[in-house]
């Protein structure tokens, strides 16, 4: 079995776009492969992050992971900073890479923006501790968006540097894992957008936790235009909104846009929002109400990351524990 790592920040409830596009796609690779999935709060804090609200966060995320389908008992569910190996790996990796690799790093441009000499240091090695978390584990396959196949590189890069450093062929190639067509969800307010957990407009977003009667008023309020659906997908191309709304349909029913329009072709767009708001209601409540009541009992649910860290920890331990062999680090004793 591959081993797959996959990490996600506690930035926020997490979206339909982040449901629909990855975390969905999670659950059954639980069955068909070795999984870790990591809450990694040591990303989040390359920028400023409240504490209260970190930890707040934090365990959102986890209830919100858990509701959506990850099982304990199947996989591994923990948080990064739980597990010292990140850490200390990362620094390890900071002295494999070079300064020229981290300076092609788009994310960082982007994120950093005009004042990046105001960015914190955190952000601009990320990509280390993006390989670290990778690494740690020995993972072989990593899902990722095409934002984050550039981190994917550099992390070979750094495994490949080490190995030819210390004369090894310790770490091994990581491989993106390629999980068929992921649904690429969009905003609601403007199609042309990815669906974002830091748009500053909540109406352009379903997050997971929103109630029945918050769905319909977005879904309601999403921009879309005075045609009536076509018959034909090709007909969307210049209709991004009407595009978007079609895919989600499709995405939440388990069937194809194809289809969706076969089955609304010439209807008006309030008929087909009251539709789609019916379908994602009827997705999405089982999982709201499993969330809300896993926040419920926070002991419980700190005790399965516990769980998960320990696992984690026992296989990142003897990993950590080669590597600083092979960098010549003095035993403990």
């Amino acid at each position: 079995m591959h081993r797959v790592f996959s990490g996600i920040q506690p930035s926020g409830v997490p979206t339909l776009g982040n449901y629909l596009g990855a975390i969905r796609n999670w659950v059954p690779m639980q069955d068909r492969h070795d999984c870790l999935f990591c809450i990694v709060d040591l990303h989040a804090i390359t920028v400023w992050q409240e504490p209260a609200q970190l930890l707040a966060q934090t365990r959102e995320m986890a209830a919100t992971l858990l509701a959506c389908g990850l099982d304990p008992k199947r996989c591994v569910l923990f948080v990064q900073s739980h597990v010292t190996a990140h850490a200390e790996l990362a620094w390890i990796f900071n002295c494999v890479a070079r300064l020229g690799w981290l300076n092609r790093m788009t994310q960082f441009k982007d994120k950093a923006g005009k004042d990046r000499e105001a960015a914190s240091a955190g952000l601009y090695v990320y990509p280390n501790l993006m390989a670290a978390d990778i690494l740690a584990y020995k993972a072989t396959s990593v899902p990722v968006g095409d934002d984050q196949r550039q981190h994917l590189e550099l992390a070979n890069d750094i495994a490949q540097k080490f190995n030819h450093d210390y004369g090894t062929e310790f770490f091994p190639r990581i491989e993106p894992f390629i999980q068929g067509v992921a649904a690429r969800v969009m905003s609601l307010r403007d199609g042309t957008k990815k669906m974002s957990k830091s748009d500053p407009s909540d109406q352009s977003r379903i997050n997971l936790n929103d109630d029945t009667d918050t769905i319909a008023l977005k879904i309601r309020r999403a921009r879309t235009d005075a045609e009536p659906l076509p018959g034909h997908l090709a007909q969307l191309e210049s209709r991004p909104e009407a595009r978007n709304l079609v895919g989600i349909l499709a995405a939440v029913t388990g069937t194809l846009p194809e289809n969706v329009l076969r089955e609304h072709e010439g209807q008006g767009f309030g008929a087909f929002k009251e539709v789609l708001t019916e379908a994602l209601v009827a997705h999405l409540s089982p999982i709201r109400a499993e969330m809300l009541r896993l926040l419920q009992d926070a002991p419980a649910l700190d005790a399965a990351l516990r769980q998960g860290s320990e696992r984690a920890e026992a296989i990142a331990r003897p990993v950590l524990a080669e590597v600083k062999r092979l960098v010549g680090f003095l035993p403990r004793g």
